[in-house]
């Protein structure tokens, strides 16, 4: 294949500084978009450390995003690793699991699985969820109306799409908080730094996870539903269906994705919003506003900031060798604020057009959940801005959660006015 090209030899950037990309630093955390531009203005492609490259530009991250050449990294060997360190408990569960999360596949085993789970989860499917979720929605903000403060994270962002996922799988609503914590739980697998006690944690959860979805798989199978679950079961392809191990990651993988990208969707949008009170105001008063509002919620602020990909030969990128078998950080957070492809990209504009960000990913590994996450968030925050007034945060600084991959609040505490009792 081609080298990846995208500047004329007489353009090359030049590097005027060495850079310490650290996304631990906490000044990083707090705010990683001005490391973002210097990287992007002063070395576009940056080698980190040996076998590590970090990308920011817009047309980089799309280009290695789409390209065969890269593919995603086998997490469940990794889990499998950490077991050597253990003397009586291993991670078996865990890794395999996450050992069919399609997030973790590469062709042509991503491709068939892909292939049918999208039967049963189409966005015609999803679409007539929308009730389902403005009545959930609608029942967290009613827990609140009356105390005129809550804390966007714990009582709204956080149990939503837990609960949006729980109601689609058809899982009893006296167990909907027992999926919570283990989402909860599971949300931590991507951080590289979790303690050994953190991955027993998340094991377990694999473990209760599994055993429980086992029952209720076999429920199923005796007596289907008009539920996604249901759907899973039945769906197949040439006489091909999902095994039971894989319906069970694969709906492991729905809270995962729910708690990790939907919870960060609706509490970083909203933080947005707060922050630019004008904005809010032009919701508020043009509600069907929402869904341009979303796209540049996840352009803005995205809920994922970083993915990995490993290159399987080498890959010429604008004149830089990828080395095969090197890792390579693509920086959804800083190609999503390119000046090259979004004009004022600090700028919050919740009518910016042409927006075409890359917060679910591109090529293959399309977020298969977009769908899902896009209506969660049109519901959940339209909702919260149509139903309260005044609504301003109680403090002014802000804690990020200690997490590479993804940006995410600790907490948004709020005050508001109720305007519209149901």
């Amino acid at each position: 294949m081609e080298p990846i090209n995208h500047t004329n030899k007489t353009q090359k950037i030049v590097v005027e500084k060495s850079i310490k990309f650290n996304p631990y630093d906490p000044k990083f955390q707090a705010n990683p978009y001005p490391i973002y531009h210097n990287l992007r203005s002063v070395e576009p492609i940056h080698q980190s450390f040996p076998g590590m490259w970090v990308l920011t530009r817009y047309i980089d991250a799309k280009a290695v995003l789409r390209d065969p050449r890269f593919c995603v990294t086998k997490i469940s060997k990794n889990i499998k690793d950490k077991s050597t360190y253990l003397e009586q408990q291993d991670f078996n569960t865990l890794a395999q699991a996450l050992d069919k999360w399609l997030i973790f596949l590469n062709p042509p085993e991503h491709t068939r699985l892909r292939g049918l789970i999208s039967k049963a989860f189409t966005a015609t499917t999803i679409n007539f969820l929308r009730p389902q979720i403005q009545k959930i929605t609608d029942e967290l903000i009613n827990k609140v109306r009356y105390k005129e403060s809550m804390d966007i994270m714990s009582d709204f962002a956080c149990p939503l799409p837990c609960s949006v996922i729980a109601a689609i799988l058809g899982i009893p609503i006296e167990h909907w908080f027992k999926l919570y914590q283990w989402s909860d739980t599971l949300s931590h697998i991507l951080d590289p730094l979790r303690s050994l006690k953190d991955y027993e944690q998340m094991n377990t959860v694999a473990l209760e996870f599994t055993d429980y979805f086992k029952s209720l798989i076999s429920q199923r199978q005796k007596s289907p539903q008009q539920d996604l679950l249901s759907a899973l079961i039945t769906v197949k392809e040439q006489d091909k269906k999902l095994s039971e191990q894989e319906i069970i990651s694969v709906c492991m993988l729905l809270f995962f994705a729910g708690e990790e990208t939907t919870v960060n969707l609706i509490s970083n949008g909203m933080l947005a919003l707060l922050r630019h009170p004008q904005q809010m105001e032009q919701l508020k008063t043009q509600p069907i506003l929402i869904q341009s509002a979303v796209e540049e919620m996840l352009r803005y602020d995205s809920p994922i900031q970083i993915i990995t990909r490993i290159a399987t030969e080498n890959v010429d990128i604008d004149g830089i060798t990828i080395p095969f078998g090197e890792k390579v950080l693509v920086i959804l957070g800083a190609a999503n604020r390119d000046p090259a492809q979004f004009p004022d990209p600090d700028h919050f504009d919740i009518r910016r057009a042409n927006n075409s960000h890359l917060a679910f990913v591109d090529g293959i590994h399309y977020c298969l959940g977009a769908v899902l996450a896009r209506i969660e968030a049109e519901i959940a925050i339209n909702t919260l801005v149509q139903q309260f007034s005044d609504i301003k945060l109680s403090k002014d600084e802000l804690e990020w959660c200690n997490k590479v991959g993804s940006r995410r609040l600790k907490a948004l505490p709020i005050t508001f006015k109720s305007t519209n009792i149901k």
